[in-house]
């Protein structure tokens, strides 16, 4: 036995020597390299490939700091097109660590707080890399030309610069910048194709004023984003018989824990901005009441705030929903929700 591992000892050393000696080669490193940097080109797109609506959740925090995740963004995909809605802090990079082309229809902006569109610039640089022929679409609620204009001025160096160095071969001149579309909620679809229609609807997120949300219907399924939003009539109506409802939550019992000790050690800024929060957003109960009296199938908790980091923070945060609605996900970045057709299946993975 005492050879027999002595003998074991003395393979395990060897092959470790060995190992040692030839990453020393240069050809032995240069291809490790060369298999390294072809794993980083993810040419796996995780979109689904069927004629289905499907959703990724491509940011799922509040602007509260959390490392593992971006800020608010949801990929939709209706068969063969793809909208972006909102798109805060990170959610560009979640896109390219996904493996998804920056290849969309329009950008969606819910409102006009700049955790749902400070990555805005990167998805239009991506995309006019990835070809883009056209200048950018962005739909948002009155206000949202300012944002744009303001890409357009602070990057219009940038964009030179990009032109001129890689120019028509890489880069179409005339589609940088944006085309931007002021919505009218509450009206008749502001998209309709004949297959996918897409509703902006108010809801209530004052002093942010309009603040919207949306309703995706695609041949027979449904998905609805609720924006930034308190408790709201408006968004139960719009969100009737839905398949998934993505709705925002704040963690009252959370927040005011935060609040309280930010107060004990004297930030009274951060404690005022936690108090200030809790009478903006819909509450985990208020989204499970919601989704209840609106029928939908599931339900959907984004914009997390605080995004929990550990199992114990994501009980309470979720304390006491089941008991309205039990059909519910909690969200972390790379939540994929696909509702194939001629189906009533509801399926949710993670990309991550």
């Amino acid at each position: 036995m005492f050879k027999l591992l002595k003998y074991s000892i003395s393979i395990i050393a060897i092959f470790v020597v060995l190992v040692i000696v030839l990453l020393r080669v240069p050809s032995v490193q240069d291809g490790i390299l060369d298999f390294a940097i072809s794993g980083l080109i993810n040419t796996n797109s995780p979109l689904v490939s069927e004629d289905a609506l499907s959703a990724i959740v491509c940011g799922s925090r509040s602007p509260l700091p959390n490392p593992d995740r971006a800020e608010t963004c949801i990929l939709i995909k209706a068969g063969e097109k793809v909208f972006i809605v909102d798109a805060g802090d990170g959610s560009a990079s979640n896109l390219r660590t996904f493996g998804i082309p920056y290849e969309f229809e329009a950008i969606l902006i819910t409102h006009l707080h700049s955790d749902h569109f400070s990555d805005l610039q990167d998805l239009h640089l991506g995309s006019w890399v990835a070809g883009r022929k056209e200048k950018l679409k962005v739909y948002g609620p009155e206000g949202i030309e300012e944002i744009t204009k303001g890409f357009e001025r602070a990057y219009a160096l940038d964009a030179k610069y990009r032109y001129d160095h890689h120019g028509d071969q890489v880069l179409v001149k005339e589609a940088n910048g944006y085309e931007t579309i002021i919505l009218t909620p509450n009206q008749k679809p502001f998209y309709d194709d004949g297959f996918l229609r897409i509703t902006a609807f108010l809801v209530e997120h004052e002093p942010v004023e309009p603040s919207l949300g949306f309703r995706f219907d695609y041949k027979g399924r449904s998905i609805v984003l609720s924006g930034d939003t308190i408790y709201s009539e408006n968004l139960i109506s719009f969100a009737q018989d839905a398949d998934v409802l993505f709705m925002e939550a704040l963690s009252m019992d959370i927040i005011g824990r935060l609040q309280k000790a930010q107060e004990e050690i004297g930030n009274a800024g951060n404690a005022k901005i936690m108090f200030d929060i809790q009478d903006y957003h819909a509450s985990p109960m208020d989204g499970a009441k919601i989704a209840k009296q609106a029928n939908v199938k599931h339900l959907v908790y984004y914009h997390l705030a605080p995004a929990p980091v550990i199992g114990l923070m994501e009980t309470v945060f979720t304390r006491g929903v089941s008991e309205i609605f039990s059909d519910f996900t909690m969200s972390n970045d790379g939540t994929h929700v696909v509702l194939p057709l001629n189906s009533e299946e509801i399926l949710i993975s993670n990309l991550k």
